[in-house]
C-alpha cells in the first residue's frame, strides 16, 4: 500500500494563487448558468454594459492614483500633520478627503505617525476622513450616481474628520487616550511608506518612475476590476430579484428609521468602496433612500471588517471603541443633514 503524503499536494497549489474574489465570481457564473441560464446571460449583459459605461472615469482614475504613487506626491501628505493642533486638524481632515487612500491602505500610514508621537486629534482626523472619498471613488460615484451625491460625501468626508477631529482633541484634554498605540498593523492595500521622497512630476524621465507607474497602474486596474465585477453582478441580481416595494418600504424616503438602519446595516454588509458605489447605484434605483445609502457608504466605509481587525491591532481598546463610536454616529448625522438637504 502506497502511503500518501504530503508531496502529492502541489499539483494543486495553484488553486491558492487564485484570487478569491476572481474565483468566486467564477464559480458564481457556472453556478447560475446550471440554475438559470437566461438570467446569467442578463447579467453578464448587464456587466458588460455597465463596464462600458464607466470604463472612461475608470480609466481616468487609474491614471491619477498611478500618477500619484510614481510622483512621489503622496508624500506630501505627512506635510500636514505639522503647526498649531486646530490647524492640523483642520489641514488633515481636508487632505483626508482627498487623498488617494483606503480604509484599510490608511493603516500603516497612521501607525508611523502615531510612532512619530503626532497628537492623536489629528490622526483621528485624517483617520476617519481618508477612506470615505478619494478621486477614484469621487468619479466613479459621479458616474453611477451622480455628481450631487460625490460631492455631497465629500463634504461629508470633511465634516467625519472635523467631528471626529475635534472631538478626540476634546477628550483628549479630558485626559483620555493617553497612550494611543498598542501595535502595528501587517500591511494595507496600496498605502504608501511614510517619506520624504522628492517629487517628480515628470516621472517618465525616469525609469523606477515609470515602472511605478505602470505597476500601480496594474494593480489598481486589477484591483478595481475584480471588485467592479463583483458589484454589477450582485446588482444584475439584485434588480432581477430583489422587490422594489421592500427596500423602498424598509429604506425608502421618509421612514424615520431609514438612515440608522442603513448604518448598522452598513457595517457588516460593506464589501469594498468601490464595490458599493453600483451597489448603493441600484438600491436608489429601487427605491432607497439616498441619505440612507449615503449613511450605509460611510458608516461601511470607516469600520469595513478589514480595516476594523487592523485598527483593533494597532491602538487600545479604547481608542478602537472611540473610532467605531465616532464613525456609527457621524454616518446617522450625515444621514439625517443630506435628508434635511433633499426635503
Amino acid at each position: 500500500m502506497t502511503e500518501i503524503t504530503g508531496n502529492t499536494g502541489p499539483g494543486l497549489n495553484w488553486l491558492k494563487k487564485i484570487d478569491r474574489v476572481w474565483l468566486l465570481i467564477v464559480a458564481g457564473i457556472a453556478i447560475g448558468a446550471v440554475l438559470n441560464m437566461t438570467q446569467t446571460i442578463a447579467s453578464l449583459t448587464f456587466l458588460g454594459e455597465a463596464a462600458l459605461s464607466v470604463a472612461p472615469f475608470l480609466i481616468l482614475a487609474i491614471g491619477i492614483a498611478a500618477w500619484t504613487k510614481a510622483t512621489s506626491v503622496d508624500s506630501l501628505i505627512a506635510k500636514v500633520f505639522q503647526g498649531h493642533q486646530y490647524q492640523m486638524i483642520f489641514a488633515a481632515a481636508l487632505f483626508g478627503a482627498l487623498s488617494p487612500f483606503c480604509s484599510c491602505g490608511v493603516i500603516p500610514f497612521i501607525a508611523a505617525l502615531l510612532a512619530m508621537g503626532v497628537p492623536l486629534a489629528p490622526v483621528m482626523a485624517f483617520w476617519l476622513a481618508s477612506p470615505l472619498m478619494d478621486p477614484q471613488s469621487f468619479l466613479l460615484i459621479s458616474s453611477a450616481i451622480g455628481f450631487e451625491f460625490a460631492v455631497v460625501k465629500t463634504i461629508s468626508a470633511i465634516f467625519f474628520g472635523l467631528f471626529g477631529g475635534f472631538a478626540t482633541h476634546m477628550v483628549v484634554q479630558l485626559g483620555w487616550f493617553g497612550d494611543p498605540l498598542s501595535g502595528e498593523a501587517g500591511g494595507g492595500c496600496g498605502a504608501p511608506n511614510v517619506t520624504q521622497s522628492k517629487i517628480q512630476l515628470r516621472f517618465w524621465e525616469d525609469p523606477d518612475r515609470r515602472h511605478a507607474f505602470g505597476s500601480e497602474f496594474l494593480k489598481t486596474t486589477l484591483f478595481l476590476g475584480k471588485w467592479l465585477t463583483l458589484a454589477f453582478l450582485l446588482e444584475s441580481l439584485m434588480v432581477a430579484y430583489v422587490p422594489g416595494e421592500a427596500i423602498a418600504a424598509i429604506l425608502g424616503d421618509g421612514q424615520a428609521a431609514a438612515i440608522p438602519l442603513a448604518t448598522l446595516v452598513g457595517v457588516p454588509a460593506y464589501l469594498n468602496g468601490f464595490a458599493a458605489i453600483p451597489l448603493i447605484a441600484g438600491l436608489i434605483e429601487l427605491g432607497m433612500s439616498p441619505a440612507a445609502g449615503l449613511a450605509f457608504m460611510t458608516a461601511g466605509g470607516v469600520t469595513s471588517f478589514p480595516a476594523a481587525i487592523a485598527v483593533l491591532a494597532l491602538v487600545r481598546k479604547p481608542v478602537f471603541f472611540w473610532y467605531i463610536a465616532l464613525a456609527l454616529l457621524g454616518s446617522v448625522m450625515v444621514g439625517f443633514a443630506y435628508q434635511i438637504y433633499l426635503i
